[in-house]
């Protein structure tokens, strides 16, 4: 969350108005919902893994343990990601019990186990048919709502660690 104050700063028990700038915070939503669906995507195409990744609105990166890509990835990887994103997918939020989170399969790849053990309740994102992760982050309600994926670069970072760099258009 980022403030910007307009003025001094408040006192501790001052009355205080905030706004969320909903275009960002939209089109936020809009790129992590995307990133799901790549880790779906990929997930269910190759049995690869994330490994990290980083977003801003309407342009991310996403790491994976493939070595090497497979030929034709970024054509395949995008056109898929656009085909579940036209199949309208609802997503889904719920809540689980830390002991029931840690043995179910899907949840499991994304690492629960790294989740400090004072949670004991975990949020799941599920793109319905997709994806479903552990996640406390903000999406839209359906894949459709993404709007369209493109696949601008593909990056070598070492030995079973490639980078694809994404952007989410209109």
């Amino acid at each position: 969350m980022w403030h910007t104050l307009q003025g001094p700063v408040p006192s501790v028990g001052d009355v205080v108005h905030g706004a969320v700038d909903w275009d960002r915070r939209f089109n936020l939503m809009r790129t992590h919902t995307a990133m799901h669906i790549l880790c779906g995507v990929i997930w269910n195409e190759w049995q690869v893994p994330v490994t990290g990744g980083n977003m801003e609105p309407l342009s991310a990166r996403m790491d994976f343990e493939f070595d090497p890509l497979p030929e034709g990835f970024a054509q395949r990887v995008e056109d898929l990601v656009n085909e579940a994103i036209a199949r309208d997918f609802p997503i889904e939020v719920s809540f689980l019990p830390r002991e029931t989170a840690v043995l179910d399969a899907d949840l499991i790849r994304t690492k629960v186990s790294l989740i400090p053990e004072t949670v004991k309740e975990i949020r799941v994102v599920d793109i319905v048919g997709l994806d479903k992760q552990a996640d406390g982050g903000t999406h839209v309600r359906s894949t459709a709502d993404v709007g369209r994926f493109r696949v601008i670069k593909l990056e070598n970072k070492g030995k079973g660690n490639k980078r694809v760099r994404v952007e989410i258009l209109d």
